[in-house]
């Protein structure tokens, strides 16, 4: 885990306000929707951060704040001290920030897996010999080498995404930015994905923020942010959010089942070890328990 107080900030936002702008056909005067209001926000390099929220919380419009995907309306967002309200700074940005969206169809356009993976260095213009290498470093770090010449069309969703996942990854970003990236998989899909971003964040050092409303995938991160109506309405580290069960749910999110029941184990006087953290933890405890060994 990094260490919160000696690491660098990669991405910071500071009073960060964003609001849409609707047209209709009569309209002189746009209507104008907050969707992000006064969102600050600190990122640590190499931490592994969630951002939880109920649909319409305004955490996937942060997510393209964070790359520069969209500009602020008021407030700043700062990657790698770079402010992405400045033209100038917009490649840069995302060389440094990539993002992947929950449909990997959007992302993959190439007839063959490597010629999607080449996609985005070759934009940059990174030269043909530096690309071939890092196609084959992206594909291996998500564990796709053998389908590199299979055409996506022929993958399943979740290797669909680890497709797009090493298309990013290829680009060779500080940080990546994961947008809902499990919602349309299989329970299987979901898997393999999450251990590929993990590989990323823990081996490879890559920066990684998570958005997503299922708290179980972030249940390990270092840090933690929950958005509710465009504002952060808590923040912390997991042991400290996990207790606040009531208020996480007001939020509209709810607890895994075992972390759930823990608690109220907890809060029913049952003395449980701070160890056991997981259900598979909790039923060998009481099994053990039971047969007396504790």
């Amino acid at each position: 885990m990094i260490d919160n107080k000696t690491a660098m900030k990669i991405i910071e936002t500071l009073n960060l306000i964003f609001k849409y702008r609707t047209y209709t056909e009569d309209q002189e005067i746009p209507e104008e929707k907050t969707v992000l209001d006064d969102v600050s926000i600190s990122i640590k390099k190499g931490n592994f951060v969630g951002i939880l929220g109920h649909n319409g919380s305004g955490k996937s419009t942060l997510a393209r704040q964070l790359t520069a995907l969209l500009q602020p309306t008021d407030g700043a967002v700062f990657i790698k001290n770079m402010d992405s309200s400045l033209p100038e700074n917009i490649i840069p940005i995302r060389k440094t920030a990539g993002m992947v969206f929950q449909n990997p169809d959007n992302q993959i356009i190439g007839n063959l897996v490597e010629e999607d993976v080449a996609f985005g260095p070759e934009n940059l213009g990174v030269p043909t010999e530096q690309i071939w290498g890092r196609i084959a470093e992206a594909l291996e770090a998500t564990g796709m080498t053998a389908y590199r010449e299979q055409s996506p069309g022929s993958l399943s969703g979740g290797q669909k995404q680890k497709v797009a996942i090493a298309g990013i990854l290829a680009m060779e970003p500080e940080c990546i930015v994961f947008d809902e990236p499990t919602a349309m998989l299989d329970p299987r899909g979901r898997k393999e994905v999450l251990d590929a971003i993990w590989h990323l964040n823990k081996d490879k050092g890559i920066t990684v923020i998570y958005i997503t409303h299922h708290i179980e995938e972030v249940e390990n991160a270092d840090y933690i942010y929950v958005m509710n109506k465009g504002q952060v309405a808590m923040e912390g580290r997991p042991e400290e959010l996990w207790p606040q069960t009531e208020t996480l749910k007001s939020l509209g999110i709810s607890l895994p089942f075992d972390k759930e029941l823990l608690l109220l184990l907890r809060q029913g006087g049952m003395e449980i070890p701070a160890r056991i953290q997981t259900g598979e933890a909790l039923a060998e405890y009481l099994t053990a328990f039971g047969a007396g060994k504790y």
